[in-house]
């Protein structure tokens, strides 16, 4: 075992050892004080990465099994976190592989007027997700941990979804009614949920994801996210606050044109940053007296560099974010399948050396 190798086994038992005190990662969120270690966010990790970090195949156990969950907790664990990121999707059937007419975009489309929206088999308010995940992964922290916990994909993915981006983009033009009504129905299903989440002592945060846009702009018009989709956040962030926990958005994409709104809407944190966009430290320089900046580090540059591109990378990254300790170290956008966990691992090693 050479040098670097035995300094990533040591940062990887050092991560595993370390007690989680949620405690300060509020601080980060609430852009209060400097926290004692350097906490750790992702969105999600893809089940090959978690089942290569823990030694199992992760990808075929179900999550009705109650091992899933046991190997989920343990994985973040493992890695350092303080709050462990959680989300399950709506009660809502879409279409199934082998019924599907279309591929891509549209291949899950289910709701193409008003008709099939009056048809469709709706879940109740009271039960818009399975809320049993979220207990079960409660039961298994230890003292100090809390979850980051949301409902999975935002207003905007499901709705694009369920009539597809095709679909939608032309119901916005001949069928706007229905288009509201979907949106409507949707955020109300999302914003239950994170009501009913919120009153969870396990839950130390709220979190929402929705991807909004792409390298040069955002899907819909500005004028549109403003009406149909903006105002659910600011639901779910007052919400949170209400419940003292704050919000986090992760979304995709060039919103440049809509940073401010998701600030007024109440927005804590953001994540998700692309450094052909708007990289992190730019971000936290232009917004971050009032919103914090999580995560930033390139997911291209942490699967194919080189462990002196990495270091000097994330060095930078760490210099540029963490002077006022309102920052928190991992990836623009999730643990992948391609990425290496002992490039994350070269990552979080040179953050530690930093910041210890």
């Amino acid at each position: 075992m050479d040098l670097n190798d035995r300094r990533i086994a040591s940062t990887a038992a050092l991560l595993r050892r370390r007690e989680p005190d949620f405690e300060q990662f509020l601080k980060v969120l609430k852009r209060q004080g400097v926290p004692e270690h350097l906490p750790a966010y992702e969105h999600i990790a893809s089940d090959h990465f978690i089942g290569e970090v823990t030694g199992t195949e992760f990808h075929k156990i179900p999550q009705s099994d109650p091992a899933y969950w046991e190997v989920y907790t343990r994985f973040w664990l493992s890695l350092g976190f303080d709050g462990i990121p959680i989300e399950i999707p709506l009660n809502v059937r879409l279409a199934k592989a082998e019924e599907l007419a279309s591929h891509g975009s549209e291949a899950q489309a289910v709701i193409r007027s008003e008709e099939d929206l009056e048809r469709y088999p709706w879940p109740s308010e009271t039960e818009p997700i399975d809320f049993r995940p979220y207990e079960i992964v409660a039961d298994l922290m230890p003292r100090g941990a809390r979850l980051v916990a949301g409902v999975c994909m935002g207003p905007y993915e499901w709705v694009s979804t369920m009539m597809g981006v095709k679909g939608l983009s032309l119901a916005l033009f001949r069928q706007p009614e229905l288009v509201e009504q979907m949106f409507d129905r949707i955020g109300s299903l999302i914003v239950s949920g994170v009501r009913q989440l919120a009153t969870m002592d396990a839950v130390g945060a709220l979190r929402q994801g929705d991807d909004l846009g792409f390298k040069t702009a955002t899907f819909l018009r500005p004028e549109l996210l403003r009406r149909l989709v903006i105002p659910w956040y600011a639901k779910m962030a007052q919400i949170a606050h209400d419940a003292g926990k704050p919000f986090v958005l992760h979304s995709c994409g060039n919103l440049g044109e809509i940073y401010e709104d998701l600030i007024t809407a109440g927005v804590d944190a953001k994540h998700s940053f692309e450094e052909t966009i708007l990289p992190v430290e730019d971000f936290k320089q232009q917004y971050g007296e009032r919103v914090t900046a999580l995560g930033g580090l390139d997911v291209d540059l942490i699967c194919r560099g080189d462990e002196e591109e990495i270091r000097t990378y994330t060095r930078r990254k760490v210099e540029s974010c963490y002077g006022d300790g309102h920052w928190a170290f991992g990836t623009g956008n999730s643990l992948t399948d391609y990425m290496s966990p002992v490039n994350y691992l070269l990552a979080a090693d040179e953050a530690l050396q930093l910041t210890s």
